[in-house]
């Protein structure tokens, strides 16, 4: 496998020219996760080397929505202007289920002095990144992602059903970690390994998780940007060949009621130019900056939760005893708190950011993670004392609501000077109209118990 971190533009050409591409997905992530762009023939991604996209495009809610006034048009320009868009040769790709030989290239957002669009996720990312470089430092991440396998479902008003396996069956009782049950659907992760192979995935280990028809999948650990567009490639190739085998797979935070939630789950670390890991002291103890950095997920989790739990959807997920957290406790190989010490030896010492949903976009919540992290450092936070116990028994500390997580977001000044003020502000504006969409609809549970009884 050839490394792409220094790909130079002629090698893109190279590395094109060896698989005989004749077109490219020229890919774009929205505030969603969502794959954006154009399609180009081999010819005119060479001569172009980018394109240009309105930049209302990476600024739009799942619904495809935008609003009609306010905040968000002091940010992005009523006349609807262009992006100027260049390829990371770095992020290429090949396509392994289309029909002719395709790749598929993420671009970054510019305007026409050359800026980084700040609302644009990757952009977000790559500011908080730059930070950590500022100082001399690295951050090294490694996701956790959970997602469910579910039957084809072409009625949005009728629940999601776990699919059937190879025995021609369908899951009907909880399956943690269990072999049998991930080979039930070994032709469809044939594939989906198959198509990380081509890809280039750093993918690891696959288990099922507790849920019926759930699984998880974990990444090596690596640098926070490149992670974050295997994940948002990760997904797309998961989706297309779960469609393959005639079901679907789906990342929404909780997709099937009466089962667990999906996370994505983040452990992170910090090292020096030197590769030495700043949570662990010379003599293998947990630093100071260890300590601060857990008190920064503490202080700012809260207000980040919009970031980590995007969706109404998101906050069902978060509920006591169903293996999502309800709290920023801290604890060292402990499940039950938001914020998990794993066992590790120094130079692997990390900590796992558990709050954050599968349904977030990469980009967004690798950003708003490592930001917290940062604030915490910079700001020298303590931690409070560490939770030895269950912390399901305490109170609830997140946001309930995507209502509540956004007033929280908004508020605070430190992460939007962390994030920038432009990406909050189109964030939560865009935010806001998913919600007020989501509250025109009428559920069957109103249906069930309102209609005759109130």
């Amino acid at each position: 496998m050839v490394s792409k971190e220094h790909f130079t533009f002629a090698e893109l050409e190279n590395w094109l020219n060896e698989r005989r591409v004749t077109e490219i997905e020229c890919l774009v992530p929205d505030l969603t996760g969502v794959a954006r762009g154009k399609i180009l023939p081999r010819q005119k991604f060479t001569e172009d080397r980018g394109m240009r996209l309105p930049e209302a495009v990476v600024a739009m809610g799942v619904t495809g929505e935008f609003p009609e006034e306010g905040p968000y048009y002091d940010v992005i320009n009523p006349t609807d202007r262009d992006m100027h868009l260049r390829p990371d040769p770095r992020t290429v790709r090949i396509v392994p289920w289309a029909s002719d030989p395709t790749a598929q290239v993420v671009h970054d957002c510019y305007d026409k002095e050359g800026r980084l669009v700040p609302f644009a996720p990757r952009s977000v990312l790559r500011r908080v990144c730059d930070l950590y470089a500022g100082a001399g430092w690295k951050p090294i991440v490694a996701p956790e992602l959970e997602f469910y396998l579910v039957a084809r479902n072409t009625d949005p008003d009728m629940p999601l059903k776990p699919p059937i396996g190879r025995s021609g069956r369908a899951e009907t009782s909880r399956q943690a970690y269990s072999i049998d049950a991930v080979n039930e659907f070994d032709p469809l992760f044939e594939d989906v390994y198959s198509y990380c192979e081509q890809m280039e995935l750093n993918v690891d280990t696959l288990i099922h998780e507790i849920g019926a028809g759930q699984m998880e999948i974990n990444f090596f650990h690596d640098h926070p940007l490149g992670l974050a567009d295997e994940v948002f490639f990760f997904k797309r190739t998961v989706r297309e060949a779960a469609m393959r085998h005639n079901m679907f797979a789906t990342f929404m935070a909780k997709p099937i009621a009466g089962e667990p939630g999906s996370a994505m789950h983040v452990h992170q670390s910090i090292v020096d130019a030197e590769g030495r890991n700043l949570f662990s002291n010379p003599d293998g103890s947990p630093s100071q900056a260890f300590y601060w950095y857990i008190g920064g997920l503490q202080r700012y989790i809260p207000a980040a939760m919009a970031l980590f739990a995007p969706y109404v959807n998101s906050y069902r997920r978060l509920a006591r005893f169903t293996a999502a957290p309800i709290n920023i406790q801290w604890g060292t190989d402990n499940r039950t708190v938001g914020i998990r010490s794993p066992v590790a030896g120094p130079a692997a010492r990390r900590i796992e950011n558990r709050v954050i949903g599968a349904d977030a976009n990469p980009y967004v919540a690798l950003a708003a993670t490592l930001a917290c992290g940062w604030l915490g450092i910079q700001n020298r936070i303590e931690p409070t004392p560490e939770c030895k116990g269950d912390a399901y028994l305490g109170d609830y500390q997140l946001p309930r609501s995507l209502g509540e997580a956004l007033e929280k977001l908004r508020r605070e000044k430190d992460l939007a000077d962390v994030l920038g003020e432009a990406f909050v502000t189109v964030y939560t504006e865009v935010k806001e109209i998913e919600h007020a969409e989501f509250m025109k609809v009428i559920s069957p549970w109103e249906r069930e118990h309102l209609l005759l009884h109130v």
